[in-house]
């Protein structure tokens, strides 16, 4: 039996001797970036709850009397697990814990808090961007790391740092001086508009029309969309409520609520998605689930659904693009259709209509390049 416990209390279990044993992290090693694991034993769950309680409080102080030997690893092991874990999503956290055990400590782990400079941290950049993929594969080789992965590991390592000077374990945060490279601009892919009837035909085909008829019509990220529930939907207003999404994490499914208080929304949908909607629900009307699962009548796993949008490309002829970018099929085809940005911003859960005006900007753009000529010609009539 194995007792789970809040984050930096450690945790208890019983041996088959019949002794009970408890284990807490001691860090990473900077060397492997595997966790460090400390273990105290007892006859009884009392003693060890005392001793492991104990234990932890000894290893804590004795980082903070001896802040001199405290290393970059040590304190974001201690930041992560105190400060920040608690804090943020599972997902988060487990993105976070990828790039400290896989980039930050095998490069700059071992240096101390008080003697890590820019120069230790710039040089770190500038390596993994050369080689610093993780090789999961025998055949991988392509080594270099995006920009996007470097730039999510500088803002958590200004996080963890930022905090050390508010701790006064540093004067200044080294990582201010540090360049990042440039933003990587992909190019934004979308279904042509002439080609979503054959898209949609397909699905139909596959008897999966509803689902991706309203990934199409509303512009909900995927997870939105996997975890509606039959109750979500208004049929008398033509209206959907998100207030969840589900994820995958370690091979379960994770229902939470969106990242921010503006995913959080009631969109309006066409009647046609409705009516899909109504002959979906009649097909399973005791799940409570908007998109259940054949094989498990459960919530789709969002990669079960990524494959069978890949399938649904393939049978349709058409360019590989990621589900994602029904989402974005939808926010330009609204816009070409006259959906004013504001609107559009609120559709989508956007923080602010700025952030969806840059996003689609080379829609808007063209749109103005168009309005320009037909504004021309018209001033070249009235001129003859």
């Amino acid at each position: 039996m194995t007792e789970k416990r809040k984050n930096g209390e450690g945790s208890i279990r019983q041996r088959k001797d019949g002794r009970w044993e408890g284990r807490f992290s001691a860090g990473h090693s900077p060397e492997t970036g595997k966790i460090i694991s400390k273990s105290v034993m007892g006859k009884s769950y009392d003693e060890v709850s005392e001793k492991l309680r104990k234990a932890i409080s000894d290893f804590n102080r004795e980082r903070c009397i001896h802040p001199e030997r405290l290393t970059l690893a040590e304190w974001m092991t201690i930041w992560f697990e105190t400060y920040s874990r608690p804090m943020i999503r599972g997902s988060t956290a487990d993105s976070y814990d990828s790039l400290m055990r896989n980039h930050i400590y095998p490069s700059i782990g071992k240096i101390t808090l008080g003697t890590l400079a820019s120069h230790d941290i710039q040089t770190m950049y500038n390596s993994i961007r050369e080689s610093g993929r993780v090789r999961r594969y025998e055949n991988t080789t392509e080594l270099s790391l995006s920009s996007h992965t470097i730039r999510s590991i500088h803002t958590l390592l200004r996080q963890c740092l930022e905090h050390a000077v508010r701790e006064r374990r540093i004067p200044y945060n080294p990582i201010d001086a540090c360049k990042l490279p440039p933003r990587e601009q992909t190019e934004m892919k979308v279904i042509p508009p002439e080609k979503v009837g054959k898209y949609l035909k397909v699905a139909e085909e596959r008897n999966v029309l509803p689902m991706f008829f309203l990934a199409l019509s509303s512009g909900m990220r995927r997870g939105e969309l996997l975890a509606l529930l039959w109750s979500d939907l208004n049929i008398a207003n033509s209206t959907i409520s998100i207030t969840k999404q589900v994820a995958g994490r370690k091979g379960e499914l994770v229902v939470s609520t969106p990242k921010t208080p503006n995913s959080i929304r009631t969109i309006a949908i066409p009647k046609q998605a409705v009516d899909l909607l109504i002959a979906e629900h009649a097909l399973h009307p005791d799940n409570p689930y908007m998109f259940p699962s054949p094989k498990t009548g459960r919530m789709y796993y969002p990669d079960s659904v990524g494959r069978l949008h890949k399938k649904l490309l393939a049978e349709a002829g058409l360019d590989k693009i990621r589900f994602h970018d029904l989402r974005h099929t939808f926010a330009t085809l609204a816009i070409q259709n006259g959906v004013d940005i504001k609107t559009l911003s609120s559709m989508l859960g956007h923080y602010s209509a700025g952030f969806t005006l840059d996003t689609y900007a080379h829609v808007t753009d063209k749109m103005q390049r168009e309005a320009a000529n037909r504004m021309g010609k018209f001033m070249k009539g009235a001129v003859v």
